[in-house]
């Protein structure tokens, strides 16, 4: 089983800190991340001056200020992005960052990325899907609020800008943060598995670590998860995020799901084995029994630990005629 890929997602709750970056990266680090990622845009090509912002955005950070001013102050420029690309190297985990426009991602190709993310939102951006296709890169696309069709269309655009099928990753995803759990629909999960023959992932909105964890023991490929340094700072996605400890449970919590699963082989394990002596039953002298008796349910009982015959032979049994002398607790013979 190839372990899951776990993605640690800072995205912007640096606060456009580079310090602060650096630190959530020093965080997904410890906690045993396999990638932390970033996002990665200009927001004068992202946004319009006057687009308004998400409501999970304005419960954040108040409706006063523009997307687009939120956005230009949550923004790090190209030189901090290869350091903290370098730092990642040093740290020993991925540097991934999600872009939001073509510069954004050849740029992001230029620090040699292993992989784009495509975020939900940019699902049906066929401009951008052609450009990151043309790339040649895995893929992980996003699907928050798409329709099985237009999952479709964004897979084809990718597969004919260059971009190989089966090196492209499909998310599940719900973009309300945080996601409400009757709108977490992990059963999509599968859905998504039979329809395109894709691997599958989670991008998990949720509060807790719960719903990642159950989506890793529906079968997830990948599991990415929004976390902060502190859920009290100014932003908005920190409170939808986990804190460093949480983030750590999480990955703990991942690996063990991993190994639990396990095999599809219902069998005794190694593990069972010295119990199976002690909790299964023989069938054993209920009281002394002499040479000559017939066995029946008078003198016999099923008691631990597993010594002798087998409970399941008690019809084999009964009739039978004792062939010497037992013991009260005694194993029985035939």
């Amino acid at each position: 089983m190839t372990p899951v890929f776990i993605i640690a997602e800072a995205g912007v709750n640096h606060n456009g800190d580079a310090a602060r970056a650096r630190a959530l990266i020093d965080a997904a680090a410890q906690a045993g991340a396999d990638a932390v990622k970033f996002q990665t845009f200009r927001p004068d090509l992202l946004v319009t001056r006057n687009a308004q912002k998400a409501e999970y955005q304005k419960v954040q950070t108040g409706g006063g200020q523009s997307q687009h001013d939120m956005l230009a102050a949550l923004s790090l420029d190209h030189d901090v992005f290869r350091e903290l690309a370098q730092y990642c190297v040093a740290r020993n985990i991925m540097f991934l960052s999600t872009p939001f426009d073509a510069e954004s991602a050849d740029f992001l190709a230029s620090l040699g990325v292993p992989l784009i993310k495509v975020s939900s939102g940019d699902l049906t951006n066929l401009p951008l899907l052609r450009h990151i296709g043309a790339l040649k890169l895995p893929v992980i696309l996003s699907t928050g609020m798409a329709t099985l069709g237009e999952i479709e269309a964004s897979v084809d655009a990718l597969e004919r800008a260059g971009a190989r099928r089966q090196d492209i990753t499909l998310l599940h995803c719900n973009t309300d943060y945080p996601t409400p759990w009757h709108d977490v629909n992990l059963r999509v999960i599968d859905t998504l598995r039979r329809a395109f023959d894709l691997p599958v992932g989670y991008s998990d909105h949720t509060i807790g670590i719960e719903i990642a964890c159950a989506a890793v023991a529906l079968g997830a490929t990948v599991i990415e998860k929004h976390f902060t340094l502190d859920r009290n700072l100014p932003g908005p996605d920190h409170k939808a995020s986990l804190e460093p400890d949480e983030l750590a449970a999480l990955v703990q919590s991942i690996r063990h799901i991993e190994l639990a699963m396990g095999s599809s082989r219902k069998a005794p394990t190694a593990s069972e084995m010295p119990n199976r002596a002690v909790a299964r039953r023989s069938l054993v002298a209920a009281r002394p029994i002499k040479a000559g008796e017939v066995f029946g349910p008078n003198n016999l009982a099923a008691k631990r630990a597993e010594r002798g015959l087998s409970p399941m032979l008690w019809d084999h049994v009964v009739g039978r005629v004792a062939r010497r002398d037992f013991a009260e607790d005694e194993p029985v013979e035939l």
